[in-house]
């Protein structure tokens, strides 16, 4: 039976690890990949977010390459990583998110 509890690493297809010209920094691109792949979305957010700034001009697009991620996330990050939001509950996502309970669906529909 497959691992269900498995995480999906990504591969980065920058040009240097399509290349693997340089051994280095295609093991730093798997090394982050693989933190990538434990953290949940908002870590994920602010260590994307931490790495484009460390990368300066063009930092953005290289942390996308390199993981996968959208730039609107990483900037997301930039921007939560400046603020320095502190982690108010033990909640991922915001309160309210995700499909209604079925009851209150009914309870709304007014042909039933």
């Amino acid at each position: 039976m497959a691992d269900t509890g498995r995480k999906r690493i990504h591969r980065c297809r920058c040009r240097v690890c399509r290349s693997r010209s340089d051994s280095e920094s295609v093991a730093y691109h798997r090394a982050i990949n693989r933190v990538m792949a434990e953290l949940d979305e908002r870590s994920r957010r602010l260590f994307a977010g931490v790495l484009a700034r460390q990368g300066g001009y063009g930092g953005i697009q290289q942390v996308a390459e390199i993981t996968g991620l959208s730039r609107i996330t990483i900037r997301r990050g930039l921007r939560e990583s400046e603020r320095g939001q502190a982690e108010s509950s033990s909640r991922v996502r915001r309160r309210g998110g995700g499909r209604k309970c079925v009851e209150k669906k009914l309870l709304v529909c007014g042909s039933c």
